[in-house]
């Protein structure tokens, strides 16, 4: 196996992102993903199994801070078992998920390899009120909760879908599933929703220079390391790659050309993984 020097993440990073593969089974009205493009319409090539396990056992993190592995849906990546199984017991693991299969987990991976002490579940299943069985759904997390792992289900509030979705809320807590709701973040109806720090980053009129500093490592399928989900929807150019042995991140403001059409998730107001609120993923000088 191929030996990398660690890759230690900063005291003030609050996200590690593994987006492990952009495809996904559910073809969703809206998808935060394809914001200012459609990234699951083109191809990007992904890495083997074998090359997420040396690539993220180089990172040195906290217990606080898991590595978040994501997509389009994670658990379409052939080697997805075997990339979760392969983690150093010292990197604790989240997953980002729509449940397409809860066999995967319950017969192939240990509810503790997914587990730590936070304020929400490890495994956070994503509701889609017009691909989903509400009813279908609660079956799946409650048999994992039963098996023992650390599962809630999330909803987003877009306009279209608010009612059903706090009905579902309801429906779930009452049965002991925990259902927590997200903002919506993009344009409906010509309106822009979601609370942002940097006022005209996401209105996509035009493109001006900025100094721009990350709080979170954000890898992409192929390996390719990013300063932020913009650049990586976008496919812009990475910072480096998770396999080049001489990678580390640089905690510092980098140039870029591109605010005006910067993504919702990097300079949303929301709360850090400490559940509080007044972070966002970006800081920005003009």
């Amino acid at each position: 196996m191929i030996r990398l020097k660690k890759i230690v993440i900063p005291e003030n990073y609050n996200y590690i992102a593994i987006f492990l593969i952009f495809l996904c089974n559910l073809r969703c009205s809206f998808c935060i993903n394809d914001f200012d493009t459609a990234p699951r319409k083109r191809k990007m090539s992904h890495l083997s199994g074998k090359e997420w396990e040396v690539g993220l056992n180089r990172i040195v993190s906290r217990p606080d801070l898991p590595i978040t592995l994501q997509g389009g849906e994670p658990t379409l990546h052939n080697d997805f078992v075997y990339i979760v199984n392969s983690l150093s017991p010292d990197l604790n693991v989240d997953v980002l998920t729509n449940l397409r299969d809860e066999k995967l987990f319950l017969e192939n991976i240990h509810p503790d390899r997914i587990k730590r002490e936070a304020p929400y579940s490890s495994i956070r299943v994503s509701y889609h009120p017009n691909q989903m069985d509400l009813q279908v759904l609660m079956e799946k997390v409650l048999r994992m909760l039963y098996a023992g792992f650390s599962i809630g289900i999330w909803g987003v509030m877009h306009p279209k879908q608010k009612k059903v979705i706090e009905r579902a809320q309801k429906i779930c807590r009452k049965a002991g599933i925990d259902f927590r709701t997200k903002e919506f973040l993009g344009e409906h109806n010509g309106e822009m929703y979601g609370q942002y720090r940097y006022e005209g980053a996401c209105d996509k009129k035009s493109r001006k220079l900025v100094l721009c500093k990350t709080t979170e490592l954000i890898i992409g399928p192929n390996g390719s390391v990013y300063r932020c989900t913009a650049d990586l929807y976008e496919n812009r150019m990475p910072i480096g790659h998770i396999l080049d042995p001489n990678f580390e991140i640089e905690d510092k403001f980098h140039p870029c050309e591109n605010f005006g059409h910067c993504n919702p998730c990097d300079i949303k107001v929301k709360t850090n993984r400490f559940q509080q609120f007044g972070h966002s993923s970006v800081e920005i000088k003009f």
